[in-house]
């Protein structure tokens, strides 16, 4: 897997205020349960009676769970550059609270403090930053079985199935992200440096939660008849070449890329051509 480095930054919503110190928001640190490197954070709280009992991302959200007995007031989410993401006030008996994280969010270590007056109470931290890697390419001929047509809608005729692609891509991070664009470059018909709408179907983005695999569906109709000199047709006999996927990713602001090779045959067309494709 490749990374060709591309910047991409926004500020986080929800800031502090000018003049406010972390101290001032969070207190003296005296928590315990200090701890990163995953989705979820467990204090050893099995009893479920402790303050910050479980703190995890699902999907595109923050979820913290506080124990049974937790006596707090607030709890404070503060991103990698120690400035506060958001605050969630805890009213009597409420024993959860969640932060949208988003996939426009600065990935790095974040600290979960549970405030009770000028205290922190409690206090963990966890690693939420997305990897993402394409595992797979296919072609309508070869994964009939993949949602076609509630991505392309339904027709007479395969043209548009057989025109297009999909892209599985993995994200084996502990935070979320999105593709927010698609192309296909070297030896396929139709390769695109700029595909319009950046090259995904009828979509702005495909968020990718962490631990989970999702399918991104080509715009640009790179398996159509050849176009022009640069990309390669079928034929009869087997013409053999390569091919790299590029997909632009939101969080990190990086292109994650693969290469593939591609064997094309048995006829002179694309619409009846047999197309074999493997990670290289």
């Amino acid at each position: 897997m490749k990374r060709d480095q591309l910047h991409f930054n926004r500020r986080t919503v929800l800031q502090t205020t000018a003049g406010l110190s972390l101290a001032g928001l969070a207190g003296c640190l005296n928590g315990g349960g200090e701890t990163g490197g995953g989705t979820t954070t467990a204090n050893d709280n099995s009893d479920g009676q402790g303050v910050l009992n479980r703190v995890a991302v699902e999907e595109t959200t923050l979820v913290v769970e506080l124990g049974s007995e937790a006596d707090v007031e607030q709890v404070n989410l503060i991103q990698p550059n120690g400035e506060l993401f958001g605050r969630r006030e805890v009213a009597a008996g409420v024993r959860q609270v969640s932060f949208e994280v988003g996939t426009a969010y600065d990935p790095g270590e974040y600290r979960v403090l549970a405030v009770q007056g000028e205290d922190t109470v409690d206090e963990t931290s966890l690693e939420i930053r997305p990897e993402l890697e394409i595992v797979d390419v296919g072609l309508f001929r070869n994964n009939p079985d993949k949602p076609w047509d509630e991505v392309y809608g339904e027709s007479k005729t395969d043209r548009r199935k057989d025109s297009e692609a999909f892209v599985s891509i993995r994200n084996s991070g502990t935070g979320p992200d999105a593709a927010i664009s698609l192309r296909f470059l070297g030896d396929v018909p139709n390769p695109a440096e700029n595909p319009r709408n950046e090259g995904i179907y009828e979509a702005d983005e495909v968020v990718i939660p962490a631990g989970e695999t999702r399918d991104v569906y080509s715009n640009s109709l790179p398996f159509s008849a050849q176009t022009g000199d640069e990309g390669m047709g079928c034929s009869v006999d087997i013409d053999s070449g390569e091919f790299s996927v590029h997909v632009g990713t939101r969080v990190s602001g990086d292109e994650v890329s693969e290469n593939f090779e591609v064997k094309y045959s048995g006829s002179e067309t694309m619409t009846d051509c047999e197309v074999e494709i493997s990670v290289i």
